[in-house]
């Protein structure tokens, strides 16, 4: 959008006014906005015009200097338009502004003025555009298959009144109108936040950010839950981990690593959780002597990414809440850690019967974090030493006691966002664990073969990207923080 700054010389342009024709035997009327409005001609970058841009955000009353109304907005910021018969604004350039079509992209000059009253519509309250120029860049089709406003009214349920609500196949259906939304723009600024944190975190301890390959030739982790493709005169397979290849970077002396990247999952769990594909924040790291190393790394890299987003990010948290209201993320500093046994003895408490070496259930884990924030005030915490009957054939088992095992996950509202473990880095260890779960050892021969020429002892984890996000801004389906999301039942758009 431009806006004209009031004290600046105007641009000037060279572009034809569409006006309409008057009507057969009407009278012709002087058009004192001609050359001031009308639909662009498809920019195809003839010219380079040179005038001076606001951001809708950056509009303010110190730049008070000029009044059909309606809505500008840019991103997640809005500004109230307006444009009134005078002595330079005609009646055909008032009536063109209202005859465009909602969600069209515009191109508007104007003079920014204080507004007379707030403008609670608006994210921009204080001051109020007069337009002088009004240029229609892209028309947007007059009949929409959502309506904007419909889909941004808040997620709270209204006593009086009818209350449209856009569902969600519709606005997945129609995912480029949904988007526009200030709400999805600032989730997604927010994921944009998150995966900058964590690279930037990472890197700035040293670690070195790899690329792996996504199309393998067995499955990633052993299992069956992976999609397979045609590959040439053979078949293949999606990753659903990098987690080999982590690995043999630490095998390959890299001592400590990053990616981000796709990670494929063929599970059939139309939850609110899951998803087939998402972005995987996946690190790796050699260790010096207690595989703790790693997981005070983790935890305080899940700290410098939730300060981050305090920090950096509140205008797009607010905005999230003002629509989706959440309480805000607590966390502390260092991170609550908790051993395994504990957090049972906190369900037993609380009335659950589950044993000491069963797994934790969703809805446990679910309760077990309310436990945790009524106690300890915090949204996240760690889980360490899970039981080994429950956790991979690779997990190191606890060297003092056979039932437990060096690994741990990570929670945030009460959902895991991590799980991870110290790794077996022994090829003959290795071969022997596999055994013990019944596994095929033809099928990872290439996974043990990474460790018969040494290799630091090391740990590590996987994060999503997008359920980080949802449970950070205390959001109900990870599908609002996918941006194309793909489930069992969803491979468009």
């Amino acid at each position: 959008m431009g806006v004209k700054d009031p004290q600046s010389t105007p641009a000037k342009r060279s572009r034809p006014a569409v006006t309409p024709p008057p009507a057969d035997g009407a009278a012709v009327e002087t058009d004192v906005s001609s050359g001031r409005y009308g639909r662009q001609p498809m920019n195809q970058s003839a010219e380079l015009l040179e005038r001076p841009l606001h951001r809708v955000q950056e509009l303010t009353a110190a730049q008070d200097g000029k009044q059909c109304f309606f809505v500008v907005r840019q991103q997640q910021f809005t500004v109230q338009a307006l444009l009134a018969v005078g002595a330079e604004t005609s009646k055909q350039m008032v009536k063109f502004a209202a005859n465009v079509a909602r969600e069209s992209i515009i191109d508007v000059e104007g003079v920014v003025r204080r507004s007379p009253q707030p403008i609670e519509s608006c994210t921009q309250q204080e001051v109020e555009l007069h337009v002088t120029q009004l240029w229609v860049v892209s028309a947007s089709e007059p009949q929409l298959p959502l309506q904007i406003e419909d889909a941004c009214r808040p997620d709270t349920e209204e006593p009086e009144g009818v209350q449209i609500r856009v569902n969600q196949d519709t606005r997945l259906n129609y995912r480029v109108l949904d988007l526009r939304t200030p709400t999805n723009n600032a989730i997604f600024r927010v994921e944009a936040g998150i995966c900058r944190l964590f690279r930037e975190t990472l890197t700035a301890q040293g670690f070195v950010e790899i690329h792996t390959p996504k199309i393998i030739s067995a499955a990633s982790e052993g299992g069956a839950n992976v999609f397979t493709v045609s590959y040439f005169k053979s078949s293949a397979f999606l990753a659903q981990s990098p987690q080999l290849y982590k690995q043999m970077a630490i095998a390959s002396d890299f001592e400590k690593v990053f990616t981000v990247g796709a990670v494929f999952r063929a599970e059939d769990s139309n939850t609110h959780r899951h998803l087939t594909e998402f972005v995987g924040l996946d690190l790796e790291m050699a260790f010096a002597h207690h595989y703790h190393e790693v997981v005070d790394t983790i935890g305080n890299l899940f700290t410098e990414i939730f300060k981050g987003l305090r920090d950096n990010f509140q205008t797009e948290i607010e905005t999230v809440r003002r629509q989706f209201p959440s309480e805000p993320f607590r966390f502390l500093e260092p991170p609550l850690r908790l051993d395994f046994i504990q957090g049972v003895e906190m369900l037993r408490e609380a009335g659950v019967e589950m044993g000491d070496e069963d797994d934790l259930s969703t809805p446990n884990e679910k309760l077990l974090g309310r436990l945790v924030k009524a106690k300890y005030d915090t949204d996240f915490f760690i889980m360490d030493k899970y039981p080994l009957a429950v956790r991979p054939f690779y997990t190191m088992p606890d060297p003092k006691d056979g039932r437990w095992s060096n690994s741990y996950d990570m929670f945030m509202r009460g959902e895991e966002i991590l799980s991870g473990a110290q790794r077996i880095h022994d090829a003959e260890f290795l071969t022997e664990r596999a055994k013990h779960h019944g596994i095929d050892i033809t099928k990872i021969q290439a996974y043990i073969d990474s460790f018969k020429y040494g290799c630091p002892p090391h740990a590590g984890g996987g994060i999503g990207m997008e359920r980080v996000c949802m449970l950070y801004l205390g959001l109900d389906n990870i599908r609002k923080t996918s941006m194309f999301p793909r489930d069992p039942k969803r491979l468009t758009p």
